[in-house]
């Protein structure tokens, strides 16, 4: 595991949380970076991604608007800012990272392509 993601707790719908995602091992701001979610019984899904390139982020349906994906450079940190949340957000959070040299997030359709490097994850709980 080269990733590291944390951040995750029990938060009342409506609420909001940060997850932050790092690594010892290499710098983040040379890598494709996204955020996937698995919930219980559930394929895990893309959630979020930011590429190298441009910094252009990707926002699957279900969080625009809500989520919001970002880097700290200094801190080689990639955060994903958790507002408004819904029980249906209920899932453990992975971070990953591209390819180095393959910056895309993305088919032209929205599905996320294949990520190379994982994190533990961190569960997120939405619940009253």
């Amino acid at each position: 595991v080269q990733l590291q993601a944390y951040g995750g707790g029990l938060v009342q719908p409506g609420g909001s949380l940060r997850l932050s995602c790092t690594t010892s091992r290499f710098t983040l701001n040379s890598y494709t970076v996204g955020w996937f979610r698995q919930a219980p019984g559930k394929e895990r899904e893309g959630v979020s991604c930011i590429s190298v390139t441009d910094g252009s982020t990707y926002y699957a349906d279900s969080v625009k608007g809500r989520f919001t994906i970002s880097r700290d450079n200094a801190k080689n940190t990639v955060y994903l800012q958790m507002d408004s949340l819904k029980p249906e957000d209920t899932a453990v959070y992975y971070c990953a990272t591209k390819t180095f040299g393959l910056p895309r997030c993305t088919t032209a359709s929205g599905t996320f392509l294949p990520f190379a490097s994982w994190g533990q994850g961190t569960l997120v709980t939405v619940s009253s």
